[in-house]
């Protein structure tokens, strides 16, 4: 990848096929191979901050953007979420590209990323980087970030209150968030306080429930995925272990996973300069023309 190649950013909102806008930010770089970012559950595309700056520092088109019902895209009306349309959603952005992305999806947008390459003729993405999620995930590791979402529906009267829940969260950070920071993550309710940018409705809904039912889905996708996979997983990761990464590698056997030191979960924002290190070494590898199915990715 060039460093000098040069890059703007446009943002734009993108309609789906039901009419729900998606929020979607795009760092062009000509002629640069193109990088698909999905969030987590309860993220937004500010996760991929970091990331995306340095990777399109280093001569890569990123794109990334906010899930329905998440940041600054649409909510479903009457609230009724579904995995499909997620799904959807993710095939409709990559196809709307020049050529197939690589898609670097966390948590949830692994596991869509998952679904859509290995379900989908021909194959929607390059390859894939799936961010700390395998198709079996360890149930305490999600209850925890589920009871943090779940967690003070009433809101908060200030951002400084909000900093210190995200600090109690996420206690291995340093410092605490800014209300710079936190504006993008929270929205004003009509009584003057604060919540999370989420649609509550993605939480009192099926759409939880429904994640659990789609694991047989998710094993049998991994094993009919046929792309370079590259699976980054937390050393500290209470959501990913050794035994499902385990499990997975037998699904995916072409797959190569790194464990990042010193990360959690929330591998981008834990160690984002050793993450887009990997990244960029995968797409450097991807261009080489060993890389393929089956090869092995050094």
């Amino acid at each position: 990848m060039d460093k000098s190649i040069t890059h703007a950013t446009c943002i734009e909102s993108v309609a789906t096929g039901d009419s729900v806008s998606l929020a979607v930010e795009t760092h062009h770089a000509d002629g640069a191979p193109t990088l698909l970012f999905a969030h987590g559950f309860g993220q937004t595309r500010g996760a991929w901050s970091g990331a995306v700056a340095a990777l399109a520092a280093r001569g890569c088109r990123c794109i990334s953007f906010d899930a329905r019902g998440h940041g600054e895209s649409g909510r479903v009306p009457g609230g009724a979420y579904h995995m499909q349309q997620f799904v959807d959603d993710l095939l409709a952005l990559a196809r709307a590209q020049p050529e197939p992305p690589v898609l670097v999806g966390a948590s949830m947008g692994g596991l869509l990323g998952l679904v859509a390459a290995g379900e989908t003729q021909p194959p929607p993405f390059r390859a894939l980087v799936l961010v700390d999620i395998t198709p079996r995930w360890e149930t305490r590791g999600v209850e925890r970030i589920l009871a943090f979402m779940q967690a003070h529906p009433a809101g908060f009267a200030s951002y400084a209150e909000a900093a210190e829940q995200i600090a109690a969260h996420l206690p291995h950070r340093p410092g605490r968030k800014s209300e710079e920071q936190l504006r993008p993550l929270m929205r004003a309710g009509s009584d003057g306080r604060l919540r999370w940018h989420w649609d509550p409705a993605l939480l009192a809904g099926d759409l939880i429930a429904e994640s659990e039912r789609y694991q047989p889905r998710l094993f049998a996708a991994a094993a009919r995925v046929d792309v370079p996979v590259l699976l980054l997983s937390g050393e500290h990761s209470d959501v990913v272990s050794h035994a499902t990464v385990a499990e997975f590698r037998q699904l995916a056997p072409h797959s190569r996973h790194v464990e990042v030191a010193g990360a959690t979960h929330m591998l981008a924002g834990d160690a984002n300069d050793a993450f887009t290190r990997e990244i960029a070494h995968f797409i450097q590898s991807l261009d080489d023309a060993d890389a393929r199915p089956g090869a092995r990715i050094a």
